[in-house]
């Protein structure tokens, strides 16, 4: 078996029957490479194993009974995986007919090559940040923050996007986003899996970093295409979507940088969150869209509760 492609899916099916289909029509488009497709589902409530049974018999389906998170979900799927490589590729994609076929001969060509991600567009065509630099601490206090917000062009964010590179050159880079990455086995392996207290946001982070520290590299591929309708799993709970990413920031920030800075960035994104709760307040009281305000008011009194 050359490839295992693993799609952790919850809650989106009708992204999850397209993005099926066109990994269908790649096995079809590239017959050379021997593929398996295996569907973890989170605890679906919208029919999601009930349409991967229907209508794709000849993939594997796993239904937990539970929400796994991307990193248990895909760690589950590679231990049933056959593959010498391993496709880690979220539900609300579509891949380009030959995309799965040249990123493995890609990582045939390159045997120093660990992880391998794709060029993701937008639904437009346009193309979607998906290659990074591992985080600094200036960037982990400006990336998804007010700070961010209010000064978007900073060179904080600049270098952590890699925007002094071109999108459409095939680059090294320390890590690609966890939508769509080609993992080969022996870097899995030596590196080992995902780590599950991330369960979700910044766990691609942590391992493209162990399989950097392990000897391998990350390359970034825009030959091979795909289409990434970006958080339509997490972005039906806004609040919980809020709470993974800042606990996994702080998370990560403790791992790499220590307690100090951890605690620091904890303090600093308790006063962004609190200042957005202001603001939403102060807009429900004079009256401006109280429903929506008082949404957000909810939303992030929860997050501040989490902090």
């Amino acid at each position: 078996m050359d490839l295992s492609i693993i799609v952790v899916n919850w809650n989106v099916k009708d992204l999850l029957r397209d993005c099926l289909n066109s990994l269908l029509t790649a096995t079809q488009t590239s017959p050379h490479v021997a593929t398996e497709i295996i569907v973890v589902d989170s605890a679906s409530t919208d029919g999601s194993p009930q349409m991967v049974r229907g209508e794709f018999p000849q993939v594997q389906l796993v239904a937990s009974t539970e929400n796994l998170g991307y990193a248990n979900g895909n760690n589950y799927g590679v231990d049933l995986a056959q593959g010498r490589y391993l496709f880690l590729l979220n539900p609300d994609t579509v891949v380009e007919p030959d995309a799965p076929a040249l990123m493995v001969d890609y990582l045939d060509s390159h045997p120093d090559v660990g992880a391998l991600g794709p060029q993701l567009l937008w639904p437009d065509g346009s193309v979607q940040s998906s290659r990074r630099r591992f985080p600094t601490v200036g960037s982990l206090f400006w990336e998804s923050t007010l700070l961010g917000q209010w000064f978007p062009d900073n060179r904080h964010i600049r270098r952590y996007h890699t925007a002094d590179q071109s999108p459409d050159q095939t680059q090294p880079v320390d890590w690609v986003v966890g939508a769509a990455i080609l993992i080969r086995r022996e870097a899995w392996q030596q590196v080992g899996p995902i780590e599950a207290d991330f369960f979700m946001y910044f766990e691609e982070t942590d391992w493209c970093r162990r399989c950097v520290q392990a000897g391998w590299q990350i390359h970034y591929l825009p030959a091979a295409k795909i289409t990434h309708f970006e958080g339509k799993s997490s972005e039906q709970v806004f609040a919980d979507r809020t709470i993974r990413f800042q606990r996994s920031k702080i998370r990560y920030t403790r791992k790499y940088f220590g307690v100090g800075w951890a605690v620091a960035l904890r303090i600093f994104l308790w006063c962004t969150f609190a200042f957005q709760w202001a603001e939403e307040t102060a807009k429900w009281l004079i009256g401006h869209r109280r429903t929506l305000r008082r949404e957000r008011m909810t939303a992030y009194g929860q997050v501040l509760r989490s902090l």
